[in-house]
């Protein structure tokens, strides 16, 4: 069991994590285009796989993670 101070996966209560990233079209001319104007950092668990997106702000993985575990 994981104590209440660890920091875990909200789904399995796993510890580790794997950080990606993904980018997106927008809608309109962007989409014609193929011209990718989202960008996501991808949080996933490394035991049961569930996963988050986080808009990009490019401050660092970091902080993600940190909203990911809690």
């Amino acid at each position: 069991m994981v104590s209440d101070t660890e920091k875990c996966c909200p789904r399995c209560g796993h510890t580790e994590t794997e950080v990606g990233e993904i980018s997106t079209t927008g809608g309109g001319l962007s989409k014609m285009f193929d011209i990718q104007t989202n960008s996501f950092k991808v949080v996933s668990c490394l035991n049961c796989g569930y996963s988050e997106l986080y808009r990009d702000t490019t401050s660092g993985t970091s902080d993600i993670v940190d909203v990911f575990l809690g």
